[in-house]
């Protein structure tokens, strides 16, 4: 997966037991955020800064989602404790981690990683951390966005 390649399309299920399409959002500046779990203190910390940054990263006009393999109901009581803004996706199966290469080292498990997607579907950013131990910075994410935006 590089920057300029299309992003593989997908469909997956909200917190709300929604199908969420990714090419339903083509012409929009997309921000898929994989973590590896809801709840664990690394990845509530990146949540709940997404969150406080919400107003930052809705003046992008990015549409914003988090994606693990947690289920619909864990992740409908995530969003729920920490008043999450955003919306979570659910890939139970792992198959949207595998498209984005965003296997962790640890089966049944997302890395923590950030892609952006720009208006006409192409990757304009895709960063993986490994080890997930470091979660990304709201600064750098924002300004993928508005790189993609340009």
């Amino acid at each position: 997966m590089r920057v300029g390649d299309a992003a593989p399309d997908f469909v997956l299920k909200d917190s709300d037991g929604k199908d969420w399409k990714l090419s339903d959002h083509k012409g929009k500046v997309i921000v898929l955020l994989f973590y590896p779990g809801d709840d664990t203190p690394v990845c509530t910390k990146q949540l709940c800064s997404v969150r406080d940054n919400w107003e930052k990263y809705t003046q992008t006009g990015a549409e914003v989602v988090g994606i693990s393999t947690d289920s619909v109901q864990s992740h409908k009581k995530f969003a729920s404790k920490y008043n999450l803004p955003l919306k979570l996706l659910s890939d139970e199966k792992g198959e949207v981690i595998r498209k984005y290469e965003m296997q962790s080292w640890i089966p049944g498990f997302s890395a923590r990683g950030v892609v952006v997607i720009d208006k006409n579907g192409k990757i304009a950013y895709h960063k993986v951390e490994p080890l997930s131990l470091f979660r990304p910075k709201d600064e750098e994410i924002i300004k993928a966005i508005e790189k993609a935006n340009a």
